[in-house]
């Protein structure tokens, strides 16, 4: 989700082709042997990846959900069921994932989200996953949702691969306007079309208008071409905004954030209709495999649920993590059934070149090919998620003593937010969120809002252990109970940080305002430019002006956010 994955969903929808047709006469000659080998090769797959932002694990009518998602449904109970799946807690980690195979701690993403105002790319050095399908012979597309950094013009998704782009930039922004605001103070025009503003579609509703442009690329493709289509749409993340003939739809929903967020799934869940429909009016249906995911959880002050997971948006718990997931495809060896396998997002990149059949960029990923265990069953290669190591969140006023020596046993500083699934346990360090459970329609208004909700008790603490399997709630801590198994996911922690790359949290460039480029969000760095030049335009420049209808907007949310936390604490 921008700053709230941020929830965001994954949908991928991969093409296994079907074998070559025929069989040649056993007298050809030798050449027409070859000819009959390169026939019988099956091409690589259509890859259509969707990506769906801040969709809560509770919010899926699959999952015994007031939301209304029948399309999804559907294409869920004809296919597999992911249900050991995990993303991240926001936005462009999630993305940075998908598009790179590797944790956080291996491309210096560690700290948090990448912010508009921040001089941050995804890395250039480690090739994005469009890249290596093109290199594949892949035609690649991106719709909706870009978040991976845009200070450099190179860094946009057209200098990453993607043959095409229409979407935003930023994490966030008015599904209407495209206005996106970061703080009070910057506010611009974000939706682009390639490498230009997109000015002339301001006013359509952003699922609506990705939608379109998917079929329009469906449309007009070469089906003898492997396509990969990566859809990022912006729904459900805030602002919660829906076309009325949604919203109709649920008129018996009196709490309005609920309501408002259901009706942008709703609609949400039409548009995937729609572009399974067009797979299969364009003769792609047969050949496509679908895998669906969502960015990270709901969050329940925006109306999102993810009941009866623990917390949400932005935490370790599994409500923050634990993703709504399937995989669709008319060629898949099991259908029906619900895979166990121990599934992570970075797992997509190598499972959709291995699609492809570009095994030779499989080197140096902490991602599995994990399509094996998806289609037929077989055993997963991924025993453990490192979900991240954040060594930027350590409060200094933790004492060494207590949070090495005494809860870390010497072998990890427990005061740094780390998390870690190995097997069946799960083990979390640091400061890692309120951990509440928050069943649905708690949030945000009504006078009995707080009645239900079960708050956390275990303040003070820097160390959790949990067996998911046993325990998939995380109700019960075993870190007392099973000091034997919390020293060795320490160790592993230990060790993957010798690993870990400096962390990169550059501060907020004011060169990158909006106001100072024509009222839009974009590149706003040269590479060729050296740094004297930088600061000399900096020195230059004039005091901002603060966008008054911002500076509201950001009062209001700052007040509101306020007033709900302070009700529960």
């Amino acid at each position: 989700m921008s700053e709230g994955i941020c929830s965001a969903f994954f949908l991928v929808i991969g093409t296994t082709l079907l074998p070559g047709l025929g069989c040649l006469d056993e007298h050809k000659s030798h050449d027409d042997s070859e000819d009959k080998e390169e026939v019988k090769r099956p091409r690589p797959p259509h890859l259509i990846f969707i990506t769906v932002d801040d969709q809560g694990y509770g919010d899926i009518g699959d999952h015994d959900s007031d939301v209304h998602t029948p399309a999804l449904d559907q294409l869920a109970a004809e296919g597999v069921k992911l249900g050991n799946y995990y993303v991240q807690l926001i936005c462009s980690p999630s993305r940075s994932q998908l598009m790179t195979g590797r944790y956080q701690i291996h491309t210096g993403l560690q700290r948090s989200i990448i912010r508009p105002r921040q001089p941050l790319c995804l890395p250039p050095n480690i090739p994005a996953l469009p890249e290596r399908l093109t290199e594949a012979g892949y035609a690649t597309h991106m719709v909706g949702k870009g978040h991976l950094g845009f200070c450099w013009s190179s860094f946009l998704p057209t200098g990453r691969g993607f043959q095409s782009f229409l979407g935003t930039l930023t994490g966030s922004g008015d599904h209407f306007s495209d206005q996106s605001c970061n703080g009070a103070e910057a506010c611009g025009f974000d939706l682009y079309d390639g490498d230009r503003p997109a000015w002339e579609m301001r006013g359509n509703h952003s699922t609506l208008l990705y939608t379109e442009r998917v079929k329009q690329i469906l449309q007009s493709h070469d089906p003898h071409t492997p396509l990969f289509l990566n859809v990022s749409l912006q729904a459900a993340h805030t602002p919660s905004q829906v076309p009325d003939q949604f919203l109709h739809r649920y008129g018996s929903q009196s709490n309005r954030l609920r309501r408002h967020y259901a009706a942008m799934l709703s609609c949400l869940n039409d548009g995937v209709a729609q572009v399974v429909h067009e797979l299969k009016t364009r003769g792609l249906y047969q050949n496509s495999v679908l895998i669906y995911s969502s960015d990270n959880g709901g969050q329940p002050l925006s109306g999102g649920s993810n009941w009866p997971l623990r917390e949400g948006k932005g935490t370790y718990w599994e409500g923050g993590i634990r993703a709504v997931g399937f995989v669709h495809n008319p060629l898949l060896k099991r259908k029906g059934v619900v895979s166990r396998a121990l599934i992570h997002v970075s797992d997509w990149h190598p499972t959709l070149l291995g699609l492809a059949g570009a095994l030779q960029f499989h080197q140096g990923l902490d991602g599995h090919d994990v399509w094996m265990s998806i289609s037929e069953g077989l055993s997963c290669p991924r025993t453990e998620i490192l979900f991240n190591i954040n060594p930027l969140s350590r409060k200094p006023q933790v004492p060494y003593e207590i949070a090495l020596v005494h809860k870390g046993f010497g072998i990890w500083d427990t005061a740094i937010r780390a998390a870690l699934r190995a097997g069946d346990w799960k083990l979390l360090t640091g400061n890692v969120g309120n951990g509440d459970w928050i069943p649905p329609r708690v949030f945000p208004s009504g006078p009995e809002r707080w009645q239900k909700l079960e708050k956390r008790r275990d303040l003070g603490k820097s160390g959790w252990l949990f067996n998911i399997s046993a325990n998939p709630y995380e109700r019960t801590d075993l870190t007392e109970a099973h000091p034997e198994v919390v020293k060795y996911l320490l160790t592993r922690i230990a060790q993957y940080n010798q690993t870990a790359l400096m962390s990169r949290n550059p501060p907020d460039d004011p060169m990158s305002s909006p106001e100072l480029h024509g009222g839009v969000w974009g590149p706003w760095l040269s590479l060729e430019e050296d740094a004297d030049k930088a600061n000399a335009k900096k020195e230059k420049m004039v005091k901002i002006k603060q966008c008054k209808l911002c500076k509201l907007k950001d009062l209001f949310r700052k007040v509101g956010s306020r007033l709900q936390w302070n009700t529960i604490f």
